[in-house]
C-alpha cells in the first residue's frame, strides 16, 4: 500500500487516479501512523512552500516524514512536494523545509542573462536530461528518453547543495535548474508526471518497479 500524503494543499486526486491506472494500491491520507506502516509514500503539492510546511507542522506529519525516510522505504515527491524536501525556500520570505536534500528553493529571475523578461511562472511543456551519461539506469526514469518532454507549473526551482542528487536538468529561458533528484530512497520531481501523457506514467510505473519490491 502506498500513502499519498494528504497535508490540505495538493493535487491528491490525479497522483491517485494515475495510481489506480497502473494498478497501483494506494490512499490518500494525512494519518501518520498509515504513513508509517505504509511500503512507499507520495508527497504531491501545489501553492505556496511556507503554507505547505505549516499544514504539514499543523498536522504532525514532518516528524513521520522524517521517520519514514529514514526507514529506508521508497519516497517521492511531486512538484512543491519536491521542494519540501529542501532546507529553505525564500517563497514570500525565508521558510524552513524538511532538509532531507541539503539546498534552497529560489525564484526564476525576472530577466534572463540577455535581459530579455522571462515568464513567470512557467507553465506548460519542456525537455528534462541527463547531467551525465547513463545517470538515469535502474531509476525511475530509465525507460524515458533523454530529452523528453514534461510538464512543468512553477515559479520556484530547487538548487542542491550536491550535484550527485541531481538525476535531470531542464533548461527555462538560459537557466539551467535541477528538475529531479534522486537520494538514496527518495525520488522527486519538479515535473507532474501524472499530467505529462504516456511517458509520465512510466515515470510512476517504473519507481514502483524498481523501488516497491
Amino acid at each position: 500500500m502506498i500513502t499519498i500524503i494528504d497535508y490540505q494543499i495538493s493535487n491528491l486526486f490525479s497522483v491517485k487516479h494515475a495510481c489506480d491506472f497502473l494498478g497501483i494500491e494506494a490512499e490518500i491520507s494525512s494519518d501518520k501512523n498509515a504513513l508509517l506502516k505504509s511500503q512507499g509514500a507520495i508527497l504531491p503539492g501545489v501553492g505556496a512552500f511556507g503554507d505547505a510546511m505549516h499544514n504539514l507542522e499543523k498536522l504532525d506529519l514532518v516528524g513521520p516524514i522524517k521517520e519514514f525516510i529514514a526507514s529506508g522505504k521508497p519516497f517521492m515527491g511531486i512538484c512543491l512536494g519536491m521542494q519540501l524536501l529542501f532546507s529553505e525556500s525564500e517563497e514570500f520570505g525565508i521558510n524552513q523545509g524538511l532538509n532531507i536534500i541539503p539546498g534552497k528553493v529560489m525564484k526564476f529571475p525576472a530577466k534572463n542573462q540577455e535581459g530579455e523578461i522571462v515568464k513567470i511562472p512557467q507553465i506548460g511543456w519542456n525537455q528534462i536530461y541527463e547531467p551525465s551519461a547513463e545517470k538515469w539506469k535502474n531509476t525511475p526514469l530509465q525507460a524515458i528518453k533523454n530529452n523528453e518532454f514534461m510538464y512543468f507549473v512553477h515559479s520556484y526551482y530547487a538548487k542542491p547543495d550536491r550535484d550527485e542528487s541531481i538525476l535531470s536538468l531542464t533548461n527555462y529561458k538560459g537557466l539551467e535548474y535541477c528538475s529531479s533528484i534522486l537520494h538514496e530512497n527518495v525520488f522527486a520531481t519538479q515535473f507532474h508526471p501524472e499530467k505529462s501523457a504516456k511517458e509520465g506514467m512510466k515515470i510512476y510505473s517504473n519507481w514502483a518497479a524498481t523501488t516497491l519490491k
